[in-house]
């Protein structure tokens, strides 16, 4: 076997473990990116590309300390390791033959969405940590991770039309919850921009006040788990179990965050159960739908003929 072979086999072959690694990829990026904001390290590295001008690493200076460039130099690091990861999901997804056209859109998609990532925290950094493109930064981080559990559950399918396994009001429900999800998010990242964790002692805040953006969260909050309830009464499987106990969790751990004063530790421990609310919501929705390997078959003998 040619060496080429040996990489098409080994991609191929590994093409499952590649997507879940980008799943917990892109949820992890958030979470390291929350420790660059708790740390106040969001300009340890004032300039994009570059970490300081003429040096794309950190080095000593007088005004910015070591540690924050370390760990925001160490933030954009990891951004690379991401991409890799979601490279080697296109990789394998070109090598896999047949090759399948949806496992290969949305594993393009995670590529494109960390060079966008770059750019939009290219942007953050050159804005001063501008509340609105962080906002904007950590929404994007979302929609991959849910993205990526689609690519995850597209391995296991077919390549047919999509079949519902659930009562049809039970996806309308679904497609609710994921719109107010993201308004959950969305009011999330607001709390945090009027908060104290700034990312940088300069950066200017949120005009509005907490507590109110606070009770805005929690009311979205309130209403998933209305959603939630409301699809209990349609199905009660492995996957909603485990939607019901992350959410539940999730709420309790922004409820101590709240009355113990926002401490750093709880705000990327918060971020982490974001990740893993979005994770277990989109794992829900695939496990709503179901896609064949039906094989769509000429209409007549003499058309497979011709196309022979």
């Amino acid at each position: 076997m040619s060496g080429v072979s040996k990489l098409t086999a080994f991609l191929v072959s590994w093409q499952r473990a590649f997507a879940i690694a980008v799943v917990i990829a892109q949820a992890g990026i958030a979470v390291t990116g929350s420790i660059v904001r708790v740390t106040g390290s969001g300009l340890g590295c004032p300039t994009w590309p570059q970490c300081f001008e003429g040096s794309v690493t950190p080095v000593d200076h007088p005004e910015v300390a070591t540690l924050h460039q370390w760990v925001e130099f160490g933030n954009r690091t990891l951004t690379g390791v991401v991409g890799v990861i979601a490279g080697l999901c296109v990789l394998a997804a070109w090598f896999h033959l047949p090759r399948r056209r949806r496992v290969l859109v949305l594993s393009l998609v995670q590529l494109v969405g960390v060079v966008v990532q770059a750019v939009v925290g290219g942007i953050t950094v050159l804005t001063g940590l501008a509340w609105y493109t962080v906002s904007i930064h950590f929404m994007i981080s979302m929609a991959l991770v849910w993205m990526a559990v689609l690519l995850v559950s597209s391995l296991a399918e077919g390549d047919g039309p999509a079949r519902l396994k659930v009562p049809a009001p039970l996806m309308k429900l679904q497609v609710v919850m994921a719109v107010v999800l993201g308004a959950l998010l969305l009011a999330g990242t607001w709390v945090t921009a009027a908060g104290p964790h700034a990312g940088d002692a300069s950066t200017p805040r949120l005009g509005v006040d907490v507590a109110t953006l606070a009770q805005v969260h929690a009311d979205l909050l309130f209403l998933f788990l209305g959603l939630l309830i409301a699809v209990g009464f349609f199905t009660r499987t492995r996957a909603y179990w485990t939607l019901v106990g992350v959410v539940l969790a999730q709420g309790a751990l922004g409820m101590v965050q709240y009355w113990t004063g926002v401490p750093e530790v709880l705000v990327s421990l918060h971020v982490l159960g974001a990740g893993a609310v979005v994770i277990a919501t989109a794992a829900l929705w695939t496990s709503s739908r179901e896609r064949t390997h039906e094989v769509e078959l000429p209409a007549s003998g003499d058309q497979a003929l011709s196309k022979a």
